[in-house]
């Protein structure tokens, strides 16, 4: 098996891999570059011709790893994608959701195009290309060996990451190449912890908090309700931007639980994000995959996701009406704050001293949330400048990433295979290889371009 990266080194977006084994060629995910200004350029160039490809398979729903499949399929690919059930019931909203910001991105720029004589790329796809890719799925179980012929033989794994998230194995001769997927965090509430992976010659494995531990989920929540307190008690909204899949549902089930332990303040909780609504309706509806203490809720017929004072907004004008209100707790996508109704909110509070800002999720160089993170006293926004004042907290622990210990005792079970470290940025990828490489395993840092041998060819 030739193995080549095509995505997601030195970074942590676009990942995707090149599988050739003499009889075919396979991609491991297809996700979408975000955060830099020529990922327009990156997102419409394949390193392989599309049609060439025999079948994707998908570790799971995020963006970064699904968002130009339905570009490959524009380009002439036709083959199977096969995923996990929930996997493609995320998917199936998170892409068409895709679709509709590209187009609206499309039709906002060519607008100033037309006023500046400037040249606009068309959208990578639209929402009927993503409603044709959706009839190649097909669904994988976990722990069951599906057969491609020629003796290679795939295998899913829960990951941990997400609802439906899995990290794939692979067999031929004898051999076996393992990709992470993203590795989640054990001991999280809503998603089971990730499964200890097999013995394997070889694992591509995820480094995106590498070089640091995470903090714990109770502290993480301490944090969480120490901010919003804050916050509203000086008469202040809390914005949370959050990834629309995986964070938000995590923020409500903990919302839930201090609120009904009175830990917090009653105030109004706004969810306003329509595709963050769609996303937990697929949680909903996929309990089965989803954590004992997640099932044990639902098995009292009552929703971990839900609570009175939530209130959710569909409509632009439901989300513009929020402008006024103060004491408030605003859960908005995107997470890294490129796009999406949290940069709207964002514009309306982040100049405000009262108000907090809640960060629980990476933030990838380049974009807005990173700028804010890292320091920046002004930002742009809608091209105005905006100061900030509001209080800005990180909160790594409810991260859907592994911190380096988590994937340390991950990789502790892959021993005495090779290890590739990819989807980290190069400093938290070298911190992780340094620890691996004084227990004498045997690791490098993915490089571009470069091809990995697992077995005779």
């Amino acid at each position: 098996m030739f193995i080549r990266p095509v995505g997601a080194t030195g970074e942590v977006t676009g990942s995707s891999f090149l599988m050739e084994t003499g009889h075919r060629r396979y991609l491991i995910d297809c996700g979408l570059f975000q955060g830099h200004h020529d990922d327009d350029g990156r997102n419409l160039k394949f390193d392989f011709e599309p049609g060439d490809i025999d079948a994707v398979f998908l570790t799971h729903a995020h963006l970064d790893h699904c968002g130009r499949l339905p570009y490959l399929h524009v380009q002439g690919f036709r083959g199977p994608v096969y995923s996990t059930s929930s996997t493609c019931d995320l998917a199936n909203f998170i892409l068409l959701d895709s679709a509709k910001v590209q187009g609206e991105d499309f039709r906002r720029r060519h607008r100033r195009g037309q006023r500046s004589g400037q040249f606009v790329e068309q959208p990578l796809y639209d929402e009927q290309d993503v409603l044709h890719l959706m009839r190649y799925f097909q669904l994988q179980p976990y722990n069951k060996v599906l057969d491609l012929g020629y003796g290679l033989e795939a295998v899913y794994h829960q990951s941990g990451h997400i609802l439906g998230s899995a990290s794939i194995e692979f067999r031929r001769g004898g051999k076996s190449v393992l990709f992470s997927g993203d590795v989640g965090t054990p001991g999280r509430n809503v998603v089971p912890d990730p499964t200890p992976p097999p013995p394997v010659d070889l694992v591509f494995c995820e480094s995106t908090y590498g070089d640091r531990t995470h903090r714990s989920e109770a502290e993480s929540v301490a944090e969480l309700k120490e901010s919003i307190n804050w916050a509203i008690g000086k008469g202040g909204n809390v914005i949370i931007p959050a990834f629309a899949m995986e964070r938000t549902q995590d923020i409500l089930f903990h919302l839930r639980t201090l609120r009904k332990n009175g830990e917090i303040p009653l105030t109004p909780v706004y969810l306003d994000s329509p595709l963050a609504i769609n996303i937990t309706k697929v949680y909903q509806h996929h309990s089965q995959d989803l954590d004992d203490a997640t099932r044990a809720v639902f098995a009292q017929h009552k929703d971990p996701f839900k609570f009175d004072g939530l209130i959710t907004t569909q409509s632009t004008e439901e989300s513009r009406s929020i402008n006024g209100v103060n004491g408030a707790i605003i859960i908005a996508g995107a997470g890294m704050c490129q796009a999406g109704r949290v940069v709207h909110h964002l514009k309306y509070n982040l100049w405000r001293d009262n108000c907090a800002v809640i960060f629980i999720g990476f933030q990838a160089q380049g974009t807005l949330g990173r700028k804010i993170v890292d320091g920046a006293t002004t930002v742009n926004i809608d091209h105005e400048p905006i100061m900030v004042k509001a209080r800005i907290n990180t909160i790594n622990g409810f991260s859907a990433h592994a911190d380096q210990p988590a994937l340390m005792n991950w990789l502790a079970t892959t021993n005495p295979g090779r290890i590739v470290l990819n989807h980290g940025e190069p400093a938290a990828s070298q911190v992780l290889a340094d620890k691996l490489a004084e227990l004498k395993r045997t690791v490098e840092v993915a490089k571009p371009g470069k091809t990995y041998l697992v077995g005779d060819e």
